[in-house]
Order: C-alpha cells, then sequence, then structure tokens
C-alpha cells in the first residue's frame, strides 16, 4: 500500500523520538501545552509503517538502494 522510503536507523529513531513524546505527555500531567506531546504519534506512526508521507512528496528515501 505504501511505497517503504525510511530506512533503518531513521525508523528507530522516529520509534524513540515518537515514545518518548507520548511518554511526556502521560509523565507531565500538569503541563501547559501537554496536548503538544501527542505530535509524538506521526513519527511513531511514520517509523512502524516505514513509510512517510512528506518524503514521498519530496521525493527522499532513506531505505538503502536494492541491487
Amino acid at each position: 500500500m505504501f511505497k517503504t522510503n525510511v530506512g533503518g536507523m531513521d525508523r528507530i529513531l522516529r520509534i524513540v523520538v515518537g515514545l518518548a513524546l507520548l511518554a511526556g505527555f502521560f509523565l507531565n500531567p500538569d503541563a501547559t501545552y501537554r496536548w503538544a506531546y501527542l505530535i509524538g504519534i506521526v513519527p511513531l506512526a511514520t517509523g512502524l509503517m516505514s513509510s512517510c508521507p512528506l518524503y514521498s512528496i519530496l521525493g527522499v528515501s532513506t531505505c538503502p538502494m536494492k541491487r
């Protein structure tokens, strides 16, 4: 369905950043802009799917080339 355009290290970094932001949402219940942590859903989802819509629009790919 989606073309894979997110490589190994990029994928791991997206998942870690996404989980860290979502953890911040749950660990900081009194934060003023607590809802801003929910942006972590985006890198987590793109990391898990190995596909980034913005990369597709820009024509970027961090996947190794297939030979």
